[in-house]
């Protein structure tokens, strides 16, 4: 639980703040709270490993030809569910003047629902609890990860798969606009999906909420420590915890937080991660000045996408088991038998997507003008619904490496002193659609030799200014989002 020197310290500062701060307020308590009152950090780790020993899940590779429901529709030249829902893999081409390659095709995942990411949270003992779920991805390299509350696409919950509904789906159907504390329209991955979206969501509930087998009461601080260890949360809680806000605080106000919460302690780096989130107007850039950056690479870079039969994609073969890039790069598409037993359906098949190599997500943030900044790379991917998403200094596959020369700033973070890594796990991407992919995710903080100036498609940016963007739709990509989520104050 909270001492209480914490609970006079956020009494102290609820006292001063108004009410339309109250509700990043009491996110900032959630998140400075690492002890629960419920489970120990230790207890939810033992807690996943005896849901990993009590759920059985069996993932098996077979042939196309073996999948229920799914086929090639010959005529579209697409890979599709019978019902026309869930999504479908289709083919695309591609034309830019984007990089080094002009054009090229690629399958691509095509699911134009807009899906439930959201989080049920409750005020426990003063303090903002999250409700999450032990849950079984298909394509999960360690089975269970603690995923939203609720994570459903359109066709989950309209039960096109004839299984029980998701729990808790009616508190996010029924809610009431003064129960939303957050709520985004936020991208997937640019490079595997055309234009797909989630609704990332968090609501707050007054009355007692049932804690189902598999659902456990987290503060957002013991998240953010779960998020040091590999692959423990998923992609799709890290994206809805990534647009949280904590509020704005005039420097007065964070020097006497500083006093009360950190001074003496080892945890400066923490403390100035939060400095950078709680005052966004200590940054280089103004906000309007970074919107005009982003406007104008907009306007400069086009990408053009046209619907190709994926059998006939360039550069890629479809075979009895897989569609596979000709020289075995990037990713390729499996069929999968799946058996899981806590599931609203416990046995199906469907694609997967199964990347080639793992990859490497890595932020590098320098304090400038006495505030950490992020650089920030604006980057064009072809399923991106805006052109351009703001990514990661470094988002590359690990195929890239040998070309690391090609890569900005590469070269830096793979070969940075241990010294200067705040942060550095092993985090897996969707586990619904992708096949065991994982990132490595790394947060380094540059020394002050670090250079300021940066080539034109990058750009410094503060933590604040970026929770602001995440207000927004189509600003920062999924991997930039799962690394802020990795962001923790204490």
């Amino acid at each position: 639980m909270a001492t209480s020197n914490q609970s006079q310290n956020f009494q102290f500062f609820g006292n001063h703040n108004h009410n339309k701060d109250r509700v990043g307020f009491d996110f900032l308590k959630s998140v400075l709270t690492k002890e629960s009152k419920f489970h120990t950090i230790e207890e939810v780790i033992k807690w996943l490993k005896d849901r990993n020993e009590a759920i059985k899940v069996s993932v098996e590779q077979i042939p196309f030809k073996e999948m229920n429901h799914w086929l090639f529709d010959k005529d579209k030249g697409v890979l599709r569910h019978e019902t026309g829902k869930f999504f479908s893999i289709e083919g695309i081409h591609v034309e830019t003047n984007w990089g080094k390659v002009p054009e090229w095709d690629q399958p691509i995942i095509n699911q134009p629902e807009i899906g439930y990411l959201g989080i049920i949270t409750k005020e426990i003992d003063g303090i903002l609890y999250f409700l999450l779920q032990a849950k079984v991805e298909p394509g999960n390299v360690n089975n269970v990860q603690l995923s939203p509350t609720l994570q459903a696409t359109k066709s989950n919950y309209s039960q096109v798969h004839k299984g029980k509904k998701p729990l808790y789906l009616e508190y996010f159907q029924n809610v009431q606009p003064s129960q939303i504390l957050l709520d985004q329209l936020q991208s997937e991955q640019g490079a595997r999906f055309l234009r797909k979206r989630n609704r990332n969501i968090i609501i707050k509930i007054e009355e007692d909420v049932p804690v189902h087998d598999d659902f456990i009461w987290l503060t957002l601080g013991q998240i953010k420590q779960l998020i040091t260890y590999d692959n423990l949360i998923n992609m799709d809680t890290r994206t809805v915890i990534s647009g949280i806000p904590y509020g704005e605080f005039d420097n007065k106000t964070l020097d006497l937080l500083y006093a009360l919460s950190y001074e003496g302690k080892d945890k400066d780096f923490q403390f100035e991660m939060l400095k950078s989130s709680l005052n966004p107007s200590l940054s280089l850039f103004s906000f309007d000045e970074i919107l005009n950056w982003l406007s104008a690479i907009k306007c400069y870079y086009e990408v053009q996408i046209t619907s190709k039969s994926i059998f006939k994609t360039m550069g890629w073969t479809v075979t009895e088991n897989e569609i596979v890039e000709n020289q075995n790069r990037f990713f390729k598409v499996i069929a999968a038998r799946v058996a899981i037993s806590n599931r609203e359906v416990t046995s199906w098949t469907q694609p997967l997507v199964q990347p080639m190599q793992h990859g490497i997500i890595a932020f590098v943030t320098k304090k400038i003008h006495g505030v950490h900044h992020f650089l920030v790379q604006a980057k064009l991917e072809p399923g991106n619904f805006d052109i351009i998403e703001m990514a990661p200094t470094v988002q590359c596959i690990t195929g890239s490496y040998k070309d690391s020369k090609d890569v900005p700033f590469l070269d830096y973070v793979l070969n940075i002193p241990l010294s200067q890594i705040q942060h550095d796990t092993l985090q897996s991407e969707e586990g619904g659609r992708f096949y065991r992919e994982q990132n490595r995710s790394i947060i380094i903080e540059a020394t002050s030799d670090f250079p300021e100036e940066v080539p034109s498609n990058f750009k410094w940016i503060s933590l604040g200014q970026l929770t602001i963007f995440l207000k927004f739709n189509n600003y920062l990509n999924i991997q930039s989002r799962s690394l802020l989520s990795a962001i923790h104050f204490t």
